[in-house]
């Protein structure tokens, strides 16, 4: 450390530079960029316009603050301000003339110069430093920071947003009256998707000015889904040809049509440079190191137009435009730049300056001055430079009054008060109102408060002229007025700056590579979309709505009576019922006729209870499913047959045991009595009753949900196809051996001919049967068909027996009642198989 020091007083020979200068009782340092970088020098020759108001920004303040009779009023500030040339290590070198003041007191008796003489300190003319203003470039605070923290001397910069100088702890004399990169990342995110845009490319310069800035704005981008097509880096040194490469991979992602920028101003030119050369038009989103510069787009802009930047939100500096404008090169010789800056700024030659190869320039004018007219502005940071410069007179203002007495200047104890503890119990702790009537005040990490304003560079309107226009403000969130934006050629429609489209309602993305990038994948027409990545099956019974976002329950389908599928055999059953109705009616007023009697009543009846019921299941098959119509259904289809069939199985083997045994011997048979009869029948019914009782414990009844597509659900009773055919094959027993009987009595006496209307009975009923078993399960997937073929099937089958079998009685009874008599009844004709007997006579009389 001790070499250090020395080696910085000794290296005072060579710092001959220029520099601004006033003497003082206490000296601020300044830094600014004054000059541009030069190629093959520290300085360029181009002198910069913010650089030289920043500068005369500082003196203005200095100046207010001497002539303020309540602000130090007993102490005058002086000032030492030197040009960085906006390079980070000449800055450095320069600074070194700040600290030559704390080496006075230095023993230097163990060095020597090469002439052997001890090293003498250099005296600093203008007093000490204490504290700096600057510099303007992060990466030129970042430097110098490191060197003033050594001599514990205080800087203030109006300029530098590097995020790294918040660290206390590698900074812990460096505050700024401008906020860290951290939030005009975090706002330049926000216009990006305020915009709808999720894919942009990034350019930034190399330093920690943009190094940092992007670091930020990327880790933010990320986190809120806004993906970088390419980030390209400009080297400090850059020229035509990298500005040209760079723009070339910007022009390869195609699909990134916004370009987000953290350069500083003559980088940012560059592009455009490159951007016109090369005759492209992007979308420029950029920083404050673009800002509101009109120097920046000069000559370019046609390729800057549409261009959205941030700028610090800053207040017009009162009485700072009237100062400019009444600096001329005759009165202002404390700015050693000045005439530099006149003779840029109205491209013309001083007299003084003149030399044999400048006879061709236009001398200037000496009528000349500073004015809008000439393209003057009050550049944005000139409030931080003053806002800088009073937050130092503030705290050595309260630094004097706890020190010293009123009348004082600086007291010892003032000037040797330690430049730390000034920092931390003075320098941070100040709060006031500046010219502007804006708030200044630092928070702990030494930044200032983040609010910006948000520009668009447009067309002046009727004219050819272009300007910076206010579209929106950033106070922690962003307010931006989005139909005031202007675009290239000016469109007033916001571009596309997207790897991929989104997807349309019920797609979803398959990335590829960049998670911004993908392409669209229809969901099926049952699946809606969980998340932008995946589909879901909405399960069965529900479909997706319209917009794919969920989905609902299908309606459930059952037979509805409006329907024609249940029209048709519900008035088939309704015909039936009348009909059986009325036979029963006309039997039971003719019950005791030889007709009747001749039927069989007792089974009569009761095979016309088993057709009333047929037709009667008709409607607990229509019905909407129930438990408890799932238990008529099961009872009433097979009860119902196995009435009519029992029923007639019972008749057709009496008649068959009759004859046979009537052939055989005169012996009556057994079991033929009427109450014989019904016995047998009620047997066959409850074999079929215990059947199905027992179904009814292996497969419980209720309703279930059958999903013959994805589309339908349909409300159906809980018995399965296979379970109804087993059901059934009782009956079908019961119909073949019928059928078998009715064929073997087939030719019998004429009185006994109800069997031959039973052999057509069984016929069509087999027929019936045989058509409908393919039919019904061929079906399976249109429910209205499956029933109404079912309702229709069970309905001919009653009609048939009804038809068959007492339509010949009917038709006596009502049209014919004189043959309703015992004789013809008894009426026979020849049994072809063996002659009739008394004995089978005798017999017949019995069955009648």
């Amino acid at each position: 450390m001790r070499v250090l020091v020395v080696l910085l007083a000794l290296s005072g020979c060579c710092l001959a530079q220029l520099s601004v200068k006033m003497p003082g009782d206490i000296v601020l340092g300044g830094l600014f960029p004054v000059h541009e970088k030069g190629e093959k020098s520290p300085c360029g020759a181009k002198v910069y316009n913010r650089g030289v108001q920043r500068l005369e920004a500082m003196m203005f303040a200095v100046d207010k603050i001497n002539a303020d009779k309540t602000l130090l009023p007993t102490i005058r500030l002086g000032v030492n301000i030197l040009d960085t040339c906006s390079r980070d290590t000449y800055a450095l070198n320069r600074s070194l003339e700040f600290i030559r003041g704390s080496l006075n007191n230095l023993d230097v008796s163990a060095f020597e110069c090469n002439d052997r003489r001890p090293p003498r300190i250099r005296s600093n003319s203008t007093g000490p430093v204490f504290g700096v203003v600057g510099g303007s470039y992060s990466s030129v605070s970042l430097q110098v920071a490191n060197l003033l923290r050594l001599f514990h001397i205080p800087q203030i910069s109006p300029a530098s947003t590097a995020k790294a100088l918040s660290d206390k702890s590698r900074f812990d004399y460096f505050a700024r009256t401008v906020p860290p990169d951290t939030f005009q990342a975090i706002a330049l995110v926000d216009i990006v998707k305020s915009l709808n845009w999720s894919y942009v490319s990034t350019v930034y310069s190399e330093g920690s000015y943009g190094e940092y800035g992007i670091e930020v704005f990327h880790r933010e981008a990320q986190e809120r889904n806004v993906c970088i097509a390419a980030a390209e880096k400009v080297p400090s040194a850059a020229d035509e040809r990298v500005f040209e490469t760079i723009l070339g991979k910007l022009l390869k992602k195609q699909n990134a049509k916004g370009v987000v920028l953290f350069t500083r101003a003559e980088d940012a030119r560059g592009l455009l440079n490159a951007s016109k050369r090369m005759q492209t038009s992007l979308h420029w989103i950029a920083s404050d190191g673009w800002g509101k510069q009109q120097k920046l787009v000069e000559s370019l802009e046609e390729v800057a137009e549409g261009a959205i930047t941030v700028e610090l939100q800053s207040e017009h500096m009162p009485g700072f435009d009237e100062y400019m404008m009444s600096l001329t090169p005759d009165n202002n010789h404390r700015n050693p730049w000045f005439d530099e800056y006149w003779q840029d700024t109205f491209s013309c030659i001083l007299p003084q300056y003149m030399n044999a190869e400048d006879v061709d320039q236009e001398i200037c004018s000496m009528d000349l001055r500073l004015s809008e007219k000439v393209g003057y502005e009050q550049e944005s940071k000139v409030q931080f430079v003053v806002d800088a410069v009073y937050a130092f007179a503030y705290a050595l203002h309260n630094l004097h009054r706890d020190l010293c007495r009123p009348k004082d200047k600086v007291c010892p104890a003032m000037a040797t008060y330690d430049g730390g503890d000034f920092y931390r119990n003075y320098l941070l702790n100040v709060a006031f109102k500046d010219l502007g009537n804006s708030e200044v005040k630092f928070d702990s990490q030494g930044d200032g408060l983040a609010r910006y304003d948000i520009l668009n560079y447009q067309k002046l309107p009727n004219t050819s002229g272009y300007h910076y226009k206010v579209v929106g403000k950033w106070f922690h969130s962003l307010e931006l007025n989005i139909d005031e934006l202007v675009w290239n050629r000016g469109s007033d429609v916001i571009p596309t700056s997207a790897c991929s489209l989104p997807c349309a309602v019920g797609m979803i993305k398959m990335q590829q590579g960049d998670t911004c990038c993908w392409i669209c994948d229809k969901c099926e027409d049952y699946e809606f979309v969980y998340d932008e990545f995946t589909c879901r099956d909405c399960g069965p019974g529900r479909w997706p709505y319209p917009d794919k976002l969920s989905c609902f329950d299908l309606p459930l389908q059952y037979m509805r009576w409006d329907s024609l599928f249940a029209i048709v055999p519900a008035a088939i059953s309704c015909l039936g019922i009348i009909l059986t109705m009325g036979v029963v009616i006309l039997f039971i007023r003719n019950n005791d006729t030889p007709i009747v009697k001749a039927s069989g009543r007792e089974l009569s009846y009761l095979l016309l209870g088993g057709i009333l019921l047929c037709y009667l299941n008709t409607f607990a098959l229509l019905v909407k499913p129930t438990t408890t119509s799932c238990i008529l259904q099961r009872f009433g289809v097979g009860g119902g047959f196995s009435i009519i069939y029992g029923a007639l199985l019972t008749k057709t083997n009496r008649i068959s045991r009759i004859f046979d045994s009537a052939a055989k011997s005169a012996k009556r048979p057994d079991f033929i009595s009427p109450r014989s009869q019904l016995i047998i029948t009620c047997t066959f019914i409850g074999v079929q009753v215990l059947f199905t009782a027992v179904w009814l414990l292996v497969e419980t009844p209720g309703t279930r949900h059958y999903y013959p597509d994805r589309t339908q659900v349909i409300l159906k009773c809980k018995i399965h196809d296979s379970s109804f055919l087993i059901s059934q094959v009782y009956n079908m027993l019961l119909i073949t051996i019928c059928t078998v009987y009715a064929v073997k009595t087939r030719k019998i006496p004429e009185n006994f001919n109800e069997s031959k209307f039973i052999g057509f009975t069984m016929y069509t009923t087999c027929i019936i049967w045989l058509a409908f078993i393919p039919i019904y399960f061929g079906t399976g997937n249109s429910y209205e068909i499956q029933v109404t073929t079912l309702c229709v099937a069970i309905s001919l089958s009653a009609s048939v027996a009804l038809v068959c079998l007492y339509s010949p009685k009917i038709y006596i009874i009502v049209f014919h009642p004189d043959k309703n008599v015992r004789k013809l009844t008894m009426n026979s004709a020849t049994y072809r198989k063996a002659p009739t007997s008394s004995t089978s006579a005798n017999h017949a009389e019995t069955f009648l």
